[in-house]
């Protein structure tokens, strides 16, 4: 592939809600492009962006793949994401490199929840952004509503560029609202000029006139010449456009047919001219040296540096970390300084990816999209740049899993293959972590959804020919008391020769603490247990509490004291005294009303204002209490609730569906606190058939 410099750029993320057309949006503009010979389908499994097995098996977008469109003299990088929310990182690693966007919206489905998700991002990132509207060659598909609802939503901002041209049910022209011309496809795909259709003049008329209006605002003399009734010159409107389009207080809509191949030769024609080039972008980092703001600005001329924004980690093809070149302009052979690593190291050739096949370029412009093969320690969110100029960028905020499960290996021994494969998973995916819950003998599995996580498993078994099995994971219960109790226990044996022998009377009652295990104490009076055996009692205690008694969970909150015993002076030894000490604390536990705590978390749930209601009866379900509700941005109200953890698998589910997608939560340890008596006695029985079949898994 030629090399491009950076005005001759455009970095354009596609978004929107799962199955709104992103990836067949991409396939058109590819053939349009000439770069295949015919357009691929999701269902057929032959895009050129879904590549992933995972993807061809689903027929939806899990990674997120660039296709570099060359569209006359100017390289379009096209990063086609992932519309179901499940695979969020993929797409907030593409909009960190992205320097505009394209909100993909089906005209047959309309608004949706992830088109609303797609615009906030667009506004925490600050990108300029188009609407293509797709799915006009369906009949019942509507550009009119699509636009009403998209104006009342985000006011005068949204511009519709074209209106369609319906025959019989079919999507044959559109109308050029700017030009108030209208254009036919003919069966050669080539277009011609034809009348304005009667039935659209009227829709035309609103269109031009918001299309003017928004052009008016761009300043002062274009609103007295505006107010002043004179007309604009196509060109004025056009470098109004520019402006507007780039600094997002105009948002053009556009439409088409992917499946037709129709409205992507004036989508391109438009990214090209309305959609900023990187030179048009501001870039800062810190220089690592100094610890001054260093303006990148995607300048060539400025020392080279660059962002990792994504890794592919594939046994088969191997690692590539994808870069934006922030400055300068990288060279094969370049040596380039990772300051998060402390390392250096030779960059060997450059590729471009087009879906998942690499072509090598011999060098990368600043703003440019490209891949780094084989670099040993980078990672995502890492910054490259020299040595003698170390610049560090602001790693992208990904989104934090909530959603977990335990994990273990179906077939016994392959554990450490297991754990190798989750680490390669993990460099590619940053919403995917591990965590050894030792104290419950399980290790989980935390991702963004269900269907996260079950990808994750299918993956392993496709890539690394591994299998896990997902199951409930189990609640991280403690035991501890209410009540003093007052215990003795003497441990006595005798087979010929030295016995054993220890005696000792102890008291447990709660401590207060629940934070801590046990206080030990002890007010032997008279040497009736000597000195030196009291470390050993206490080492009775603290064996003791890593299981309790009632059902083999941890114990906190207990004050043990030892106030009395007695001891043999041949027999006596630590060990009888720790065997001692143990037996007295399993009965004195038992006698002192002990109970069973669960774990609380603190709860935060984002939702739209209509579904408060819902959101807070099914929190009562899962005896949750809400202790207060936040208005936030975007008339979305956050829900604050404490909520047991147990009662918090299967949230993400079932949230979803309540809201339709839109609701989001996250959570963190609270506190514990008494299990209700039925709940406590089910999770006792539980437990001891599971001890009772040595299962303690």
């Amino acid at each position: 592939m030629n090399v491009y410099t950076t005005d001759k750029i455009r970095n354009v993320v596609l978004l929107g809600h799962g199955g709104c057309g992103k990836t067949s949006l991409a396939e058109a503009m590819a053939y349009l492009a000439g770069m295949t010979t015919r357009m691929g389908k999701v269902t057929d499994g032959n895009t050129i962006s879904d590549y992933d097995k995972e993807e061809i098996k689903r027929h939806f977008s899990i990674n997120t793949s660039v296709i570099p469109i060359v569209w006359g003299d100017t390289k379009i990088n096209i990063l086609d994401t992932p519309g179901y929310f499940d695979f969020v990182g993929e797409v907030e690693e593409a909009v960190s490199a992205a320097d505009a966007a394209i909100i993909v919206v089906s005209g047959k489905a309309g608004i949706e929840v992830g088109t609303k998700k797609a615009w906030e991002l667009c506004e925490t990132y600050k990108l300029p952004r188009m609407v293509f509207v797709t799915d006009m060659d369906i009949d019942e598909a509507s550009y009119r509503q699509v636009v009403e609802d998209l104006q009342q939503l985000y006011g005068k901002r949204i511009a519709p560029f074209h209106l369609p041209i319906r025959e019989n049910g079919q999507f044959v022209g559109y109308v050029n609202v700017l030009q108030q011309r209208a254009k036919r496809w003919k069966d050669n795909g080539e277009v011609e000029k034809v009348e304005v259709p009667e039935y659209s003049k009227e829709n035309l008329g609103i269109c031009r006139e918001a299309l003017m209006e928004a052009v008016a605002e761009t300043s002062e003399e274009f609103m007295d010449r505006y107010f002043g009734g004179e007309e604009f010159s196509e060109d004025e409107i056009r470098q109004a456009l520019r402006v507007n389009v780039s600094d997002g207080s105009i948002v053009p809509v556009l439409m088409g047919s992917n499946v037709l191949a129709r409205g992507m030769y004036t989508l391109m024609v438009d990214i090209v001219k309305y959609l900023p080039s990187p030179e048009k972008r501001s870039c800062t980092g810190i220089n690592a040296k100094s610890n001054e703001v260093y303006n990148a600005d995607y300048d060539f001329a400025k020392p080279k540096s660059a962002y990792i924004f994504k890794t592919i980690a594939d046994p088969f093809i191997g690692k590539y970390s994808l870069i934006k070149v922030n400055s300068g302009v990288i060279k094969t052979d370049d040596l380039l300084y990772n300051q998060h690593k402390d390392t250096e190291e030779k960059i060997g050739k450059i590729y471009v990816l087009c879906g998942n096949k690499p072509e090598e370029v011999k060098e990368l412009h600043a703003g440019d999209i490209g891949a780094l093969a084989k670099l040993t320690k980078a990672a995502t969110t890492d910054s490259l740049s020299t040595k003698a100029n170390p610049i560090l960028y602001i790693r992208t905020q990904i989104s934090i899993p909530y959603t977990y499960k335990r994990y273990k290996a179906v077939n016994k021994g392959d554990e450490d293959k297991i754990s190798q494969a989750l680490q390669k998973l993990m460099l590619e995916d940053l919403t995917l972590k591990t965590v050894n819950d030792s104290e419950n003998g399980q290790t989980l599995l935390y991702g963004m959804g269900d269907q996260h996580l079950d990808v994750v498993a299918s993956k392993l078994l496709e890539r690394y020919k591994v299998q896990i099995e997902l199951k409930k994971p189990k609640v991280a219960f403690r035991e501890t008391i209410r009540k003093k109790a007052d215990v003795e226990y003497k441990y006595k044996k005798q087979s010929g020769g030295h016995g054993q022998y220890g005696h000792v009377k102890m008291t447990f009652e709660p401590s207060g603490d629940l934070e801590t295990p046990y206080v030990f104490e002890q007010c032997v009076v008279g040497g009736a247990v000597p000195k030196n055996f009291f470390p050993a009692v206490e080492k009775g205690i603290q064996e003791g509490v890593v299981k309790g008694p009632m059902a083999a969970y941890p114990v906190v909150g207990v004050k043990a004291v030892l106030y009395d015993g007695s001891y043999h002076p041949v027999d006596s030894s630590e060990m009888a005294f720790k065997v001692a000490a143990l037996q007295a604390f399993k009965k004195g536990i038992m006698e002192a009303s002990p109970i069973l705590l669960e774990p609380i978390a603190s709860l935060k749930v984002v939702v739209p204002d209509k579904y408060t209601g819902d959101i807070m009866g099914d929190l009562n379900k899962r005896r949750g209490r809400v202790l207060g509700m936040n208005p936030t941005e975007h008339g979305y109200q956050e829900i604050v609730a404490d909520i047991p953890y147990m009662e918090l698998y299967g949230y993400n589910t079932d949230l979803r569906s309540m809201t339709g997608g839109s609701g989001t939560f996250s959570y963190e340890f609270a506190r514990y606190e008494q299990t209700p008596s039925d709940i406590q006695e089910k999770e006792i029985a539980e437990r001891a058939g599971k001890l009772d079949n040595t299962d303690n898994s």
